[in-house]
């Protein structure tokens, strides 16, 4: 694996990981690594870092919803015209464009269901190549961005059964 790969992999175990850390992980000395950083940044490759949060752990869980849109396109338009143009809302999360049953997989979190239907019914479903959507409310979440939520204490003692 070349240090490039390496150390987007350790960033994205963990990108609180600093400089130190990852030349010591991948046995580059803290310049070697922080260029490599800094390279990954200034060529697109790392966008941003975030936390991945567990909502549930926090008193003001968002309304989160995964939205399934189909399109129709026409001569002018393309993926990435639609793609840029549901981009610019701040509700939503992420946007991907998936094969199969419908085009475009929609992240969107908000306040409350209202402002995620309002917004689903307002602001997307009347893009004119839009011809359906699909909401689906997100009732839990156990695993996110490969960080496994498991706050159930483990019962260690053995089941029994008559």
């Amino acid at each position: 694996m070349d240090e490039r790969a390496e150390i987007l992999e350790l960033l994205r175990e963990n990108a609180r990981y600093s400089v130190a850390d990852l030349a010591r992980m991948t046995g580059l000395d803290e310049e070697e690594a922080a260029a490599t950083v800094e390279e990954l940044e200034a060529d697109g490759v790392v966008r941003g870092y975030q936390a991945v949060v567990d909502w549930s752990q926090w008193t003001a869980e968002p309304v989160q919803a995964h939205v399934e849109l189909n399109v129709t396109l026409d001569r002018e338009t393309s993926y990435r015209d639609i793609a840029d143009r549901i981009a610019k809302f701040s509700e939503v999360r992420s946007l991907r464009l998936v094969s199969g049953d419908y085009d475009f997989a929609l992240e969107v979190e908000a306040d409350t269901m209202g402002e995620v239907s309002r917004f689903v019914s307002e602001k997307v479903a009347p893009v004119p190549e839009i011809t359906q959507t699909v909401t689906h409310y997100i009732m839990d979440t156990y695993k996110d961005d490969g960080i496994v939520f498991d706050d159930e204490d483990d019962d260690e003692r053995l089941s029994v059964t008559p």
